[in-house]
Formats: structure tokens, C-alpha cells, sequence
């Protein structure tokens, strides 16, 4: 077996980050970060004519046809760049979503061809105050989903959207008579008599309550205006921001039938989670750089700072964090876009492994670089903003080295198995 990079794979890396040195230096990074959406609504065409969007959606279904394995290249040079654009919600969470709902003898619904065609962007919600915060938690859904005239209308709350403020649509996992399935919400599309601007005017309506007197009043709010609200939350990562969405009524088009969500939701899970451990090794290779780069120049005592142990040992055991996550996260990358057996495992060891090296290598290079490290001007402190983000989502390490555990030691054996069919047991 072949564990190496395809020249394809290389030619796709040396472009995006040529693409991506480019157009996002860390000053543009900083700008946009810094600016009221978080998010660069230019790029998105861009990335469309790039062809990082369909990368891995079937062509019948208007795609490139690749594999996910070539995508998760995509998303570690996105994480390596801090790219300030709605790829990770979009493309990670969203287009999976949207693929399992596209007719399964080809074509494509409206949502897919308007984000392949750049027209579009997406997020999904699923996480709830009360309800589910894990994206297969499907029993504690309490966002509800009814019949009207015109196709459906949903009801409540969903914290925690990613880039909500920055797409066009929303992917609502809702609750009908019938099971959970998913919905998509039109955020360019009013709620009353359809005029354009309805989430934007509630965005600005519920931020503003949402500051004053909490999201409670904010829901209360969207409800007399009768409006999706958009209610953006306070993140530590300004280049992923988060947002709750406030649903009153709210006409919505069915996109995966009442109990048939969860199977779909199980895949959206693993390519997130395999798709974030990429952005993670992106995230601490650009850390490693970073103070690499200046324990080489740096001098102390009349010495470069690199040739203390102390300082030395920090850079060494970055790297080898990196190679660990690395090597992880790109078996979980395979192993889903082959839909091997393994895939959860996978996932849940590249998750465990690339989000706590991001961690660990943000935390010592600004260690390695002392005081200029601590420094807001200085960009290690928003790449360790990232890494964090990426280490929280769907738990923390030791919740799916848990899991694996849980796999690896409840799981039987050929042993047992064997005594249990010849005692009968």
C-alpha cells in the first residue's frame, strides 16, 4: 500500500496554498477577522472556480467526483491558513447533508446546484439549549417541524450554528409526527410575504436585544416580528463564528424525510470530524513554522534561543505531535471516503490526536517565543483560538478515546464468541 501523496494530492496542496499565501496573508486574515461578519463573502466565488467546493460530490449530482481523502488536503491548507470563509460549515457539515438528499438517480436539488455554483452558502444546526448537542443526538430534538399549506414551517431554537451570520441557508435538523429529518431555512428570504432581508433584519433586531436583555428576550423579539432571528454569540475564534437561530413558524422546504435523519447525520459526523482533524495538523504545522522560524533568528545570552534544550525540546515535540495527527487524520480521511469498516475509530482517533496537537503546539510555540508570543498583533494567539474550537467540537479527547475504548474492549472476541456458540450461552 501506497501511504504517500498522489502528485494530484501534491498539485492540489502547492495551489491552494499558493492561492491561499495570495489572497489571505495574515494581515488580510486579520482584517476580515476583525470586521463584522468574520467571514470574506468574496472568496466564496473564488473557491467555487477553484473547484474546492464539489471536490468530492458525486458528478452526477454536478461534482467533481473526487474522493474525500483529496478534500481533507483542501481543509488542512484552509486550517494552515485560518481561511476566513464558511468552507468548514459549507462544505463540511452542509454539502454531505445535501448530497444524501439529492435524487439517488443523479441531478440535483436547489440548495446543492446553488452552492456548487457559488450562489449559495450553508451551515447545519442541530445543537439546542435543552436538547442535543451532539450532531447524532436525534431523541433529544425538540425544534419542531409542521405541515402547512406550502410545504413545512419550523418552531424553536438552535444554538451554536457555525458562520450562521455568513450563509445563505441553514440545514435544520426538526422534529415532525413522524420521526427526525432535516429542513432547509432560506436566511435571504423574509417570513412574512417573502420579502428579501428578513433574517438580516432579525439578525440586527435579535443582536441587539440578544446584548441588552439575552437570547430568551431576542426569541420573544423574532416572534413579534415574525422574522427568522439571527442572533450572533461572542466566540474566541472570530474567523468561525457561531450564532443561534430562532425559528417562529418559518417556512421550510423537506430535505431528508421524518425518521430517516440519523443515518445521514452518523456520515455528516465522521466527515466533520476527519475534515476538522485536517484543519487541525493545517493549524500546528503553521505553529510549528512560526516558532521554528524565530528560534533560528532569535539570540539570547549571545546564542540563537534554538540550540537551548529548553527551548529545542518545546519544537521537537510539536513535530512529533504533528506526525501522529497527521498520519490520523489522513486514515480517517481514507476510511471514510472508502466507507470502511473502521471509519468511526478512524475518526474518533484522528479527532482525539490533531485537535490536542493544534492545542499543544499553539501553546508552546508562544511558550517558545516568550513574551512577543502573548501579544494580540502577533497571530499565534488566533491560531490557538482555532485549535481550541476545533478541539471542543464533538468533545474533547478524551471522549473519543472513550469511545474507542468502549469499541475496542466491549466489542467480543473471536474467543468468546466461539465458547458462547459451543456452551450454548
Amino acid at each position: 500500500m501506497d501511504f504517500a501523496f498522489s502528485a494530484e494530492q501534491q498539485m492540489l496542496r502547492a495551489a491552494a496554498r499558493d492561492y491561499l499565501t495570495d489572497r489571505y496573508p495574515f494581515e488580510r486574515v486579520v482584517e476580515v477577522a476583525d470586521g463584522e461578519l468574520g467571514s470574506d463573502p468574496a472568496a466564496w466565488p473564488q473557491l467555487v472556480g477553484l473547484g474546492w467546493v464539489g471536490l468530492s460530490v458525486p458528478e452526477g449530482h454536478g461534482g467533481a467526483g473526487m474522493s474525500f481523502l483529496d478534500e481533507v488536503v483542501l481543509f488542512e491548507e484552509a486550517g494552515r491558513a485560518l481561511l476566513p470563509a464558511p468552507y468548514f460549515a459549507t462544505v463540511g457539515l452542509a454539502l454531505p447533508a445535501l448530497a444524501a438528499a439529492a435524487p439517488a438517480g443523479g441531478g440535483t436539488d436547489t440548495l446543492l446546484a446553488g452552492v456548487l455554483a457559488g450562489e449559495r452558502t450553508a451551515t447545519l444546526a442541530w445543537a439546542e439549549a435543552d436538547g442535543p448537542v451532539a450532531l447524532v443526538d436525534v431523541e433529544a430534538v425538540s425544534v419542531t417541524a409542521s405541515r402547512t399549506l406550502d410545504g413545512s414551517a419550523l418552531t424553536g431554537t438552535k444554538r451554536f450554528v457555525p458562520d450562521l451570520a455568513a450563509v445563505s441557508d441553514v440545514i435544520v435538523v426538526a422534529r415532525a409526527e413522524d420521526g427526525v429529518g432535516l429542513w432547509r431555512v432560506d436566511l435571504r428570504a423574509g417570513t412574512e410575504g417573502g420579502a428579501d432581508g428578513g433574517a438580516e433584519v432579525g439578525a440586527e433586531v435579535g443582536a441587539a436585544v440578544a446584548a441588552a436583555v439575552g437570547a430568551a428576550v431576542a426569541a420573544a423579539v423574532g416572534a413579534a416580528v415574525g422574522a427568522t432571528v439571527v442572533v450572533p454569540r461572542s466566540t474566541m475564534d472570530r474567523t468561525r463564528r457561531l450564532g443561534d437561530l430562532v425559528l417562529t413558524a418559518t417556512p421550510a422546504t423537506l430535505l431528508v424525510s421524518p425518521g430517516q435523519a440519523k443515518p445521514v447525520l452518523e456520515q455528516v459526523r465522521l466527515r466533520a470530524l476527519a475534515a476538522l482533524a485536517g484543519e487541525a495538523v493545517g493549524v500546528a504545522e503553521r505553529c510549528l513554522e512560526i516558532a521554528a522560524e524565530y528560534t533560528k533568528t532569535r539570540q539570547q545570552f549571545g546564542r540563537v534561543i534554538g540550540t537551548y534544550q529548553g527551548v529545542s525540546h518545546r519544537i521537537a515535540d510539536i513535530f512529533v505531535a504533528l506526525q501522529l495527527a497527521r498520519s490520523l487524520a489522513y486514515w480517517a480521511a481514507w476510511a471514510v471516503s472508502v466507507g470502511a469498516a473502521e471509519a468511526p475509530l478512524a475518526c474518533a482517533a484522528a479527532k482525539s490526536a490533531a485537535g490536542e496537537a493544534a492545542v499543544f503546539a499553539a501553546e508552546n510555540a508562544i511558550q517558545a517565543m516568550g513574551g512577543i508570543g502573548f501579544t494580540w498583533d502577533h497571530p499565534l494567539h488566533r491560531y490557538y483560538k482555532r485549535a481550541l474550537g476545533i478541539d471542543a467540537f464533538e468533545g474533547y479527547g478524551r471522549e473519543h478515546r472513550a469511545d474507542i475504548a468502549a469499541a475496542l474492549l466491549d466489542a467480543p472476541t473471536v474467543e468468546s464468541t466461539v465458547l458462547d456458540t459451543a456452551t450454548g450461552a
